[in-house]
């Protein structure tokens, strides 16, 4: 009885990989530019609704059994199989969503400066091939009208500056999340109310003494300078079907994307943007009115070294005031999604739900879930997961002008392309994001 009870289990376990192995997974695998996307999508999302009955199933009875003291390593491997295609076919369903929104998107009007960007743009081209300069410094200032400094390398043509934002918004969680905004120089600074302003009750002929005045605070990204260095030999520059600034902006992106992504996170401030996490934080609420302006609030998971008290998410959910609640999401990274995935509530309902409609996200009390590497793990003193209105609560501001300088002596026969950007990131407003803190 007991070897049919496991070989059972390890069929299941087979049954699960090998269903995680369907066309539509093969498919999220590569580009989705060809196809029926609809009908790729209306099977990830049966998939979807199938796959977590069957988690839940499953995690019942790993519950079940070790409510007796019972620890079942194959219910275990197959409940992380599970957890493993469940994050497959969200991330399947959110890419084609993504790729049915670009096919359906407008298409660009042209404007009369489009001759004179082309023009840069094919100059452009030839810097990168050949390393051809003639001309093309008074065109980067026709083309983007903008004065150039004389430090050696160009400004990237404003087309391919585009396509090096959006292929960082596409990987970048925080760029999805924050205030994205370009500024000239990185003199930027905000004003913020941080209150402050008195008023009183009177009656009809009573004295209207002057009240005390709002309190105003200057506050500023923290901005540094990143760079890359790709290479590329001669030869593959020579081939004029090369599309050099596609490669160029996708090792960019990827490059940028990496680095900025942890800063916007954990980054210190130091020559470069400042963490949300990098902020003070402390257990003193937005009512008690006296946490400073610029410290986090963090709520206690209520165990030393687990995420495992449900009650204690509703309660970081509600020390969000109201009106940051509307346009708030949760941040973690998928070692987190995971644990929070079992969690229950006391009457056995599963706090994370799939999104098993078209446009639908996955939702965890009500509130989407975004996936962050950058965000810590579950342990002792960590803070695995914030929660808030991360377009108020952070800013990211990206100075206009990407630059490369074209090195084809350092190391031949590759060609390098030394680029660089200035990007800032920093808190604008502390009371739109609540942290949970790892303790007891």
């Amino acid at each position: 009885m007991q070897q049919n009870s496991i070989a059972r289990a390890v069929a299941a376990v087979a049954h699960v990989t090998q269903a995680s192995e369907q066309p539509s997974l093969r498919t999220m695998r590569r580009r989705n530019d060809g196809g029926d996307s609809n009908a790729e999508l209306r099977t990830a999302l049966k998939q979807l609704g199938e796959a977590f009955t069957e988690f839940k199933k499953t995690n019942d009875e790993r519950l079940e059994k070790l409510g007796k003291g019972e620890a079942d390593p194959l219910l275990e491997g197959k409940l992380k199989a599970l957890d493993t295609k469940l994050g497959e076919l969200e991330a399947f369903k959110k890419n084609t969503e993504e790729n049915l929104k670009k096919k359906n998107r407008p298409g660009r009007d042209a404007s009369a400066d489009d001759e004179t960007v082309a023009e840069h743009k094919s100059a452009f081209d030839g810097y990168l091939r050949k390393g051809r300069e003639d001309g093309l410094r008074e065109l980067e200032q026709k083309a983007l009208n903008l004065g150039t400094g004389e430090d050696g390398g160009f400004g990237v043509p404003e087309e391919l500056d585009r396509s090096i934002i959006e292929l960082e918004r596409d990987l970048s969680i925080m760029r999805t999340l924050a205030n994205v905004i370009q500024v000239g120089s990185e003199e930027y600074k905000r004003l913020v109310n941080i209150g402050g302003g008195g008023s009183g009750w009177v009656g009809e002929t009573d004295a209207r003494p002057e009240t005390s005045t709002p309190k105003l605070a200057q506050i500023a990204p923290f901005f540094g300078e990143i760079y890359a260095n790709p290479a590329i030999t001669q030869k593959a520059l020579d081939d004029i079907f090369f599309d050099v600034e596609g490669w160029l902006a996708q090792e960019l992106s990827w490059t940028f994307d990496e680095e900025e992504g942890d800063a916007f996170v954990v980054g210190d401030g130091t020559k470069k943007p400042k963490g949300f996490l990098a902020y003070p934080n402390s257990a003193v609420t937005d009512k008690a009115g006296s946490r400073p302006f610029g410290t986090l609030q963090f709520v206690t998971s209520g165990a030393a070294a687990a995420l495992s008290n449900p009650d204690r998410l509703i309660d970081l959910v509600h020390s969000l005031k109201r009106g940051y609640r509307k346009n708030a999401v949760w941040l973690g990274n998928g070692l987190t999604l995971a644990a929070l995935r079992k969690l229950k509530d006391s009457e056995g309902n599963y706090l994370w739900r799939p999104g098993l409609e078209a446009g639908a996200p996955s939702m965890l009390l009500g509130y989407r879930y975004e996936e962050d590497e950058a965000m810590p793990d579950i342990a002792a003193d960590s803070i695995p997961l914030a929660f808030g209105d991360f377009k108020r609560g952070y800013t990211i501001a990206d100075v206009r002008g990407t630059r490369v300088l074209r090195d084809p002596f350092t190391n031949k026969p590759y060609v390098h392309f030394y680029t660089t950007k200035r990007v800032g990131g920093g808190v604008m407003d502390s009371k739109a994001i609540k942290l949970l803190k790892i303790a007891a």
